[in-house]
């Protein structure tokens, strides 16, 4: 069986990256210590328990009950079935990459077809709202003004992304709507939750067990891909593999007018989006450029958070390219979405507010950024319950005229 040239590719570029870690042994290692630390001091205690708590809501049969429930809305919009607002109110809530870890499940118990599933990845696997505002808006850029700008045109271009998404192989493998068409829509929601709950079967300590089971060998994953993502960036740059691309991305920069200087988190950027929004923050450029750019970073989301769900959705059917191509959309579009919130919404003049608890110093910092992240979650399933409820009532409405 001959190899694909792509194939050949990888195996070049690994040999290169395995020599460069034997030149520099000394960055190998402290890429790999600080990629560790970010995975145990943020990634660990930010998405263990959602994790958890998403095996556990599944297996009691919650999916099933939004899934009923949000027919009407999430078909209509996005051509996904109900299911899907489970996966974007916990993608809003948690950030990467939960929204393709919980896709990945609900494709393996068959209440997603491929189609959709890859539809549904690749719009609701969004940056949490924590780390837009605390860590990049306060930490980074120094000021709570820009939160603003950064968080609509990141949701804004997600929205944007999945109706896009919605007329991509429109009417192929569609799935079967839960619930059937009769009855009402709330009555109906409850039983196909309590049938869910029943076809699974297992007792809750059984559930609890294999949550957390999966939650951390799922984490013990994304964990290894960060260190080596961290180690990659930092020893190419050290070879001076990095500062050479500079010449690709002014062919970004120049046609759309953005400062020059932003090639450097264009290209840490690349590969990280933490490093890349930082470089974006730090550059010397006008804020409205450093925004434009820390935005589409943002929604780009970087290499080593691809390389997370790629390994996420091994064992399904489910392909990664549709996946990266949206990322290029989103991109593109809170790119724009950015420049159009400022053109209208000039921020204020920088000014240095506290930080706020998820980038707050201190033991109890995951404990502020656990509970507002919960509340971001009841506050999206309680919005998209409210839109399904209208959207049904208007669909059951008589036309005029008849009684």
């Amino acid at each position: 069986m001959r190899e694909s040239p792509l194939t050949h590719l990888l195996v070049a570029a690994v040999v290169v990256l395995v020599v460069a870690m034997v030149v520099y042994p000394e960055t190998a290692f402290s890429a790999a210590v600080a990629g560790l630390k970010v995975w145990w001091d943020v990634v660990f205690p930010a998405l263990l328990p959602f994790f958890i708590g998403a095996q556990i809501l599944m297996a009691l049969g919650v999916v099933h009950f939004m899934g009923v429930l949000m027919e009407p809305f999430m078909r209509p919009l996005f051509n996904v079935p109900g299911a899907g607002a489970f996966v974007v109110a916990v993608g809003l809530a948690s950030g990467y990459p939960l929204g393709a870890v919980i896709t990945s499940r609900m494709r393996k118990d068959g209440l997603l077809s491929k189609t959709e599933a890859e539809r549904l990845m690749s719009f609701s696997n969004t940056a949490d709202p924590l780390f837009m505002a605390g860590a990049v808006a306060v930490g980074m850029f120094g000021t709570a003004a820009v939160a603003g700008p950064i968080m609509a045109a990141h949701y804004v271009g997600a929205l944007l992304t999945g109706l896009a998404l919605r007329f991509w192989r429109a009417g192929q493998d569609r799935s079967e709507a839960l619930g059937g068409p009769e009855g009402w829509i709330l009555a109906r929601a409850w039983h196909a939750m309590v049938a869910a709950r029943r076809a699974d079967a297992r007792p809750f300590g059984q559930v609890l067990g294999d949550a957390v089971r999966d939650s951390i060998n799922t984490l013990l994953l994304v964990g290894g891909l960060i260190i080596l993502m961290s180690v990659v960036i930092q020893v190419l740059d050290r070879a001076g593999v990095l500062p050479a691309l500079g010449g690709l991305f002014l062919l970004v920069l120049h046609p759309l007018g953005l400062d020059p200087s932003l090639t450097r988190s264009l290209i840490s950027g690349l590969f990280e989006l933490t490093l890349g929004t930082q470089a974006a923050a730090q550059a010397l450029a006008p804020l409205t450029d450093r925004l434009i750019v820390a935005g589409a970073v943002i929604a780009w989301s970087g290499l080593s958070v691809h390389a997370q769900v790629a390994a996420i959705i091994q064992g399904t059917d489910l392909h990664i390219g549709p996946y990266i191509a949206a990322r290029l959309l989103h991109a593109v579009a809170a790119g724009a979405a950015t420049a159009l919130w400022l053109a209208w919404f000039p921020p204020a003049m920088p000014t240095l507010v506290p930080a706020l608890a998820w980038a707050a110093p201190g033991p109890t910092a995951w404990l502020g950024r656990l509970g507002a992240a919960m509340v971001q979650f009841l506050g999206a399933v309680g919005g998209l319950a409210v839109l399904a409820a209208l959207v049904h009532l208007v669909r059951s409405r008589p036309p005029a005229g008849s009684r």
